[in-house]
């Protein structure tokens, strides 16, 4: 990484998004690396409000400020009708931050609140990054892509979506301390309470957890004990007390099942494959770590995005998709076919540590400060 402190007077930067990890974590990271290039510089940060950057962000020290706003309630809902006074009163709170914090580059990373902020700087002639996370954009980054002088993305092949000179593929910003695996499988084995000579699947829906997947592992989970498979099994809050029904009377000296994993870097540690969603932040980290995956698209996200992020690994022979409506019958077949093959385990491993990218925060930063004017500190 390349440190320019003293480069930048009085830089101050706005990054606005959020609304889920896969957006919160990557703004900041990207926060994180600006601090570490730039000396002193300002950093605000835009989310909405009762979302979780609203905790998340001042735990890791930065600023925040709300906006009052939210997306479109797919199912039939009185609260849509609220939406466009939302985004008229985001749009104008938006305008009023720009011109109050008169930041030098505004850094949208995705969620509700970076179409209004965006919006706004761009209209005020500030420099505007789009970070995509998806290897399909959705159409709030697909408007405001005109308006942008720079778009980052994890995905070959967006130039579909995007002017192509405005592209740079840096990946997605990934927890530094969830994908430092190295030499922690011994300290992860103790810590899970498994056992060394059998292989380990990790299964996550996330952090809020999946229905169907957690349907699927409930099914099949007597198929895994009795053919050695310890199972890691993180199930989302709504889902454990299910979950626990269905381990009843089994070995559990052979499972680990939690609503949240603290130690994600452990699972990973442990693991021999991976099932998992595939949002944009969840497929980065696995390739980060180099695990084989199964994964299994969430049917009910915008466009259909998760397919398309599955199968830009899939199209690479680095991941294996089982879509979510057959996931129930076939989950257990498909684990036991490539759980013991330790071929096809080398060779998932092998193309999927090429589509990695570790250092994309430091990246995405550099790519942000190139729109600043620089100015000596003399």
């Amino acid at each position: 990484m390349q440190h320019i402190k003293g480069t930048y007077k009085n830089l101050r930067v706005i990054i606005a998004g959020g609304g889920t990890g896969g957006h919160v974590f990557p703004a900041i990271a990207i926060g994180s690396a600006l601090k570490k290039q730039v000396y002193q510089v300002q950093i605000l940060f835009v989310g909405a409000k009762n979302r979780m950057e609203m905790q998340q962000v001042p735990a890791a020290g930065f600023h925040i400020l709300g906006l009052d706003i939210s997306g479109i309630q797919r199912k039939l809902s009185w609260k849509n009708l609220l939406l466009p006074i939302k985004i008229i009163r985001s749009l104008a709170a938006s305008k009023q931050i720009v011109k109050r914090f008169r930041p030098d580059v505004v850094i949208g990373v995705g969620g509700y609140a970076s179409g209004p902020l965006l919006w706004a700087a761009a209209n005020q002639k500030v420099p505007v990054v789009i970070q995509e996370q998806n290897s399909y954009p959705g159409i709030t980054n697909r408007i405001l892509a005109k308006k942008a002088q720079k778009i980052c993305v994890a995905f070959a092949g967006m130039e579909k979506y995007f002017p192509k000179e405005k592209i740079f593929i840096t990946g997605n910003p990934v927890r530094q301390d969830v994908i430092k695996t190295e030499g922690k499988y011994n300290e992860a084995m103790h810590y899970f309470g498994l056992s060394g000579n059998k292989p380990v699947l990790f299964v996550t829906g996330g952090s809020l957890g999946a229905g169907s997947i957690n349907e699927a592992l409930t099914r099949h989970i007597r198929l895994f004990l009795e053919h050695n498979i310890q199972v890691i099994w993180q199930t989302g809050t709504a889902y454990l007390e299910e979950a626990r029904k269905a381990i009843a009377g089994s070995d559990t000296g052979q499972l680990y099942v939690s609503a949240f994993i603290d130690r994600m870097d452990y699972a990973f540690a442990a693991a021999d494959v991976v099932v998992s969603r595939a949002g944009a932040i969840a497929v980065s980290e696995i390739c980060a770590v180099r695990k084989p995956a199964v994964l299994i698209p969430s049917p009910n996200v915008a466009e259909d995005h998760q397919t398309k992020n599955a199968m830009a690994l899939v199209n690479h022979h680095a991941a294996i998709l089982l879509k979510d409506e057959r996931a129930a019958s076939e989950l257990g077949p498909v684990i036991l076919d490539l759980i013991h093959d330790e071929y096809k385990k080398q060779q998932l491993k092998e193309r999927i540590a090429g589509m990695a990218y570790r250092d994309a925060a430091e990246a995405i930063a550099g790519v942000a400060l190139s729109l600043v004017r620089k100015n000596s500190n003399t």
